[in-house]
């Protein structure tokens, strides 16, 4: 399924019904085990509860945001192989969405209410980093993965230690990712210029810190 080569009209309706789900809150199912099951579930205070699932949101926006990228970038690359890439890793990333969504119900909490924003804003980024060249689509999936990694390690910092279950999530998140970023810099990633990843990272915290609270 993931080799299947698309018409413009196939990229369309995908997009289109990646969207739709979007904003019905309704991403598809995972293809991989549940990383929490088998974890034993310990009692959580409410404050405890509450923390985890605002942590637990922000990172279902994140993951949000990564299929709309990857999504985009596929359209816009021009190799095959680089097209390839991205479908491989939106495919695992749906597994994340669909993770983080059911922890998410499991803590009582609820996705962003921003969760359209989220998808169209890195959408539009995601077609205009593919259209610049592939090596620097590359380059952003690269510097946008590491950004990712940093953040689900301070998430696995600030996580209560009785929640064992988000941190098997949100553990085999972080294995993914780097795997991710690690295909990129194998296909001929280029490295971003500073200025770039300043904004990166400056647009990644105005989105974590929303999400955290919306």
């Amino acid at each position: 399924m993931l080799e299947r080569e698309y018409t413009a009209a196939d990229e369309f309706v995908v997009r289109l019904d990646r969207f739709i789900r979007i904003l019905l809150d309704n991403p598809d199912q995972s293809q991989r085990p549940y990383p929490a099951d088998g974890v034993a579930g310990t009692p959580l205070t409410c404050a405890e509860r509450y923390h985890s699932a605002a942590l637990m949101r922000v990172n279902h926006a994140g993951e949000v945001s990564a299929q709309a990228l990857y999504k985009a970038q596929a359209l816009t690359a021009r190799d095959k192989e680089v097209r390839k890439t991205m479908r491989r890793s939106a495919f695992e990333e749906t597994d994340h969405l669909s993770w983080c969504k059911t922890r998410l119900a499991e803590l009582g909490g609820h996705t962003s209410y921003l969760c359209p924003f989220w998808f169209t804003g890195s959408f539009a980024i995601g077609v205009a980093a593919g259209m610049i060249g592939d090596k620097w689509n590359l380059g952003f999936v690269v510097e946008t993965e590491h950004l990712v990694i940093r953040h689900l390690e301070n998430h696995l910092q600030q996580l209560p230690v009785p929640d064992l279950r988000s941190r098997a999530i949100l553990e085999q998140m972080q294995e993914d990712e780097t795997h991710h970023a690690t295909l990129a810099l194998h296909a001929g990633a280029a490295g971003l210029p500073e200025p770039v990843r300043q904004i990166m990272r400056f647009t990644s915290r105005i989105m974590t810190t929303t999400a955290y609270w919306i």
